[in-house]
């Protein structure tokens, strides 16, 4: 079992930033990625960005230039940090863990209580 423990988070204006950190616990050699994914009410969760451990990182084209993973392997810890956040953005955020190969991330059921991000004026 892996454990995954969120934090960051919360209401920020358009244009502003926020930065979301996981931090595992657990079984972790069991993985060797680790993602976050994201649900709207009303919309399907979808895969906003994944980081391997070597450093591989997938984004998904919509945040692209305004978001960026990264990961301290030391702590097990992976942050999202977020620019020029959006309404659009306003979601759910989930920490995952997971396996990463042939450029490719595949969540495992390994998932964090999730954390809030609305993007509002």
């Amino acid at each position: 079992q892996v454990q995954l423990v969120e934090s960051g988070g919360g209401l920020v204006q358009p244009g502003g930033s926020l930065r979301l950190s996981c931090a595992a616990s657990g079984s972790i050699g069991s993985i060797n990625a680790m993602g976050w994914y994201r649900q709207a009410p009303g919309k399907q969760r979808e895969l906003v960005a994944a980081i391997s451990n070597g450093g591989s990182t997938i984004h998904a084209d919509s945040v692209k230039g305004r978001f960026t993973i990264s990961r301290d392997n030391a702590k097990n810890t992976v942050y999202l940090q977020m620019n020029s956040l959006e309404p659009a953005d306003t979601a759910l955020y989930y920490c995952n863990a997971g396996i990463y190969y042939v450029l490719k991330y595949s969540p495992f059921n390994y998932w964090g209580q999730g954390t809030q991000v609305t993007v509002s004026s």
